[in-house]
């Protein structure tokens, strides 16, 4: 059983959604975002998302944007990112990684040799947001080689003849889009992802995580009890941005706040 499997299915047994968190790898530098990263598991993350930062992130808003420069900026490379999961695993070794981001960076870096070096380092998944299951034939069979997840991008304008498709493709778990466009702009409402959840589940087993507008811990309590788990980004995002100085460098409390904020999240997925 996958790693990722083995935390949903201990989340079920405990009767919980999980936090899922995402944060963009080297943002604002190395040391800072590895601090975070170590510190996520203690915070109540229960699936780490890891950005790979990327020069044209086409499903992102302003903010993971400016994220994703801030990390080019510092150094940040696939190869890198890596590196950050391997050390990372030196001191965790159950908490779920994903690496979310885009084919061009994997395309460059080879993608037999990506998808050994990944599973090597310790990822247990993958979101590759711009392709899609019908253009997977150039990275699903080394994925599934090396036992990574191949995480699914559902949203609300997935019909259902398509759905069927996406979902036989999928592993891990299914991330639903929960509204139709960027990150960060706009949240869902209770009463559209009431009727989302129950039509994924017709078509899987799989777990089902909500992402894209959930920002606030009532969000995500709700989010997480409607599904299986809910994926807060954007706003881990803006509070590691807001906390930066003048010149974009981490102050010495931003790691506490980013780390604070998945507390106060994840203590309200639980006591949901």
């Amino acid at each position: 059983m996958s790693r990722i499997a083995e935390r949903f299915a201990a989340l079920k047994a405990e009767g919980r959604g999980a936090l899922v968190t995402y944060l963009q790898a080297y943002d604002p530098d190395p040391a800072t975002s590895l601090a975070i990263l170590r510190g996520l598991p203690g915070a109540g993350a229960d699936v780490i998302e890891i950005g790979v930062p990327f020069t044209d992130p086409m499903a992102d808003g302003p903010s993971i944007q400016r994220a994703a420069i801030r990390a080019l900026k510092a150094g940040a490379t696939l190869s890198r990112v890596l590196a950050m999961v391997r050390d990372f695993r030196r001191e965790e070794a159950a908490t779920p990684i994903v690496l979310m981001g885009y084919y061009n960076p994997i395309l460059a870096y080879g993608i037999e040799r990506f998808c050994t070096d990944a599973s090597c380092s310790g990822v247990d998944g993958l979101i590759i947001v711009d392709v899609p299951p019908e253009e997977a034939d150039e990275v699903e069979p080394s994925a599934r080689a090396q036992g990574l997840d191949l995480i699914r991008l559902v949203a609300p304008t997935t019909d259902e003849a398509r759905l069927p498709r996406v979902l036989g493709a999928t592993s891990g778990f299914v991330y639903y889009v929960s509204i139709a466009g960027i990150t960060g702009t706009k949240s869902a409402s209770s009463a559209s992802l009431e009727a989302a959840v129950p039509r994924i589940r017709r078509h899987t087993d799989l777990p089902v995580c909500i992402g894209f507008g959930i920002r606030t811990p009532q969000q995500a309590a709700e989010a997480a009890k409607l599904a299986d788990g809910a994926v807060v980004g954007t706003a881990l995002v803006d509070t590691l941005a807001a906390s930066l100085d003048e010149q974009g460098r981490a102050r010495p409390e931003t790691v506490r706040q980013v780390l604070d904020q998945v507390r106060g999240l994840a203590e309200a997925i639980r006591a949901r």
